[in-house]
């Protein structure tokens, strides 16, 4: 195997020396990798799901266009997920000058301490090689954040040290941007920048200088900058500098999975579901309801759309359920952990916490539009799986005062029981397909669903004390079909 570089002239005498890589700048680096890519047809950004034929290609071209970029999406819509992913487009790793902080190019070093390391050394100068993970730095933007955090400060101490006057540059401690030399800088949430910080962005970029306690210090870097913002920050509270605006080169809007497909590809990819202890088996149902419920807030008047519902909603709500599951599971010694309906409703706190509602839904309750979010979810669900099948027997069944209470901590083969007294229910969950004849647990999950979509569409009712009854119940029904002694139902 082939030796690294380890000096100046070692570096000089490799493929590192050819006038293609000597001269190039990140953003022709990347824009070559990215050519490469396409060209083998492969996956560019891998675990992105829903934004191949509308947010990636708006990456794609800026990226070819060397251009810096904006991502505008509201919360939970993958933007810092696509900027952490652009590394991919970076060399594995690349060569800079031994020590240096601002990851100086061997061949065009930008700071002092490079340059006269290669006056003094010449082709003895060492190399380091530094990895395409280390060369992505991402800051947080905050009302805190102070010139001194991105483009750097005097330190005294070096200074002191080095016997210098303050106005020499090698007294500077670097910030943020001139340490992402040769990298990628991605700023999230840029319109809570300061003014000031934002002109000092503005400068570097335009100018490629620097003032700093008052000496101006000339820094020409070579970075790819990056932002994102909530639309509505971007464009309401007006805090972007036109200087700045003018410079982003590209204005991508992300957007929330435009379809249920992608939404569970993307929560199945992000949720922890492999405990590593019991057997954990989560029905297709059960993922279509999960994102159903965040797909239905996000459609309701009563929650705010300009805050947005993250995606981090149905992966909270999926492991939720699978922890009420994994509980029953391990108390009534099952060996699998199956989640039910009721496993949704016990997620409640994982909804409530992740939306902001308006007045309208501030008078109702997070509690009560969480349980309804659910139920419209559950609904739909039952429509995308059961169709136009016949439900008429199951509602007749309950019409002539049959009545079922499932306790959320029982047993799987004792819920199977109560279910099979509901005429035509087992039958339905077989003609769709829902499960397996020999699976109890699914089995019971897919009843759950069922006559949780009936309840939804008001073809029965479902009440704390009696369980699922007929739309309007007698207040002492004739007879009770379930599972005597049952606990508290927590569907209510």
């Amino acid at each position: 195997m082939k030796t690294q570089p380890r000096t100046l002239g070692e570096l000089k005498q490799s493929a590192w020396g050819e006038p293609a890589l000597r001269l190039r700048t990140v953003k022709d680096e990347m824009r070559q990798n990215l050519l490469g890519q396409l060209e083998d047809r492969g996956p560019v950004f891998t675990g992105i799901h829903g934004f191949e034929e509308t947010v990636l290609p708006q990456v794609v071209n800026a990226v070819l266009s060397r251009h810096n970029f904006i991502l505008l999406g509201l919360r939970g819509q993958a933007k810092s997920r696509i900027l952490r992913a652009l590394v991919a487009l970076l060399d594995e790793q690349i060569p800079i000058l031994a020590g240096s902080e601002v990851n100086d190019h061997p061949f065009r070093p930008i700071s002092k301490y490079g340059r006269r390391l290669v006056e003094e050394c010449g082709d003895a100068a060492g190399i380091d090689w530094v990895p395409r993970e280390q060369r992505y730095v991402e800051k947080l933007a905050t009302p805190d954040v102070t010139i001194a955090d991105i483009i750097g400060d005097v330190d005294p101490i070096k200074a002191v040290r080095g016997g210098h006057q303050l106005s020499d540059e090698l007294t500077i401690h670097f910030g943020l941007l001139p340490r992402s030399n040769r990298g990628i800088f991605a700023i999230n949430e840029l319109p809570d920048l300061a003014g000031k910080i934002q002109v000092g962005l503005f400068n570097i970029m335009q100018e490629g200088d620097v003032q700093i306690k008052g000496y101006p210090i000339r820094l020409p870097l070579d970075v790819l900058l990056v932002f994102s913002a909530n639309p509505e920050d971007y464009t309401a509270r007006g805090k972007i500098i036109t200087p700045l605006k003018d410079r982003i080169g590209a204005e991508i809007h992300t957007h929330y999975p435009p379809t249920v497909e992608h939404a569970v590809a993307i929560t199945t990819q992000e949720a922890w579901t492999e405990r590593g202890g019991r057997a954990v088996d989560v029905p297709p149902f059960i993922r279509q309801l999960v994102e159903e419920v965040a797909f239905a807030a996000r459609g309701d008047k009563r929650v705010d759309r300009r805050s947005g519902v993250s995606q981090r909603l149905p992966i909270s709500v999926l492991e939720t359920l699978i922890s009420n599951a994994e509980a029953r599971a391990i108390r009534t010694h099952e060996r699998r952990a199956v989640p039910r309906v009721s496993d949704v409703y016990a997620a409640l706190p994982s909804i409530t916490g992740k939306i902001e509602l308006e007045y309208e839904g501030e008078m109702q309750g997070a509690d009560t539009i969480a349980k309804e979010l659910v139920r419209r979810a559950a609904g739909k669900t039952f429509d995308d799986l059961v169709g136009g099948a016949d439900v008429d027997t199951i509602v007749q069944w309950f019409d002539d005062g049959g009545a079922l209470k499932v306790s959320d901590v029982e047993r799987s083969d004792a819920c199977l029981k109560g279910f099979t007294a509901v005429a035509g229910l087992l039958d339905l969950v077989d003609h769709v397909g829902l499960a397996p004849k020999k699976d109890p647990p699914t089995l019971v999950s897919a009843c759950e669903l069922l006559l949780e979509g009936l309840v939804a569409h008001k073809r029965i009712s479902r009440t704390e004390d009696q369980g699922y009854t007929r739309v309007r119940p007698d207040r002492n029904p004739p007879f009770n079909k379930g599972m005597p002694g049952a606990g508290p139902n927590l569907f209510a």
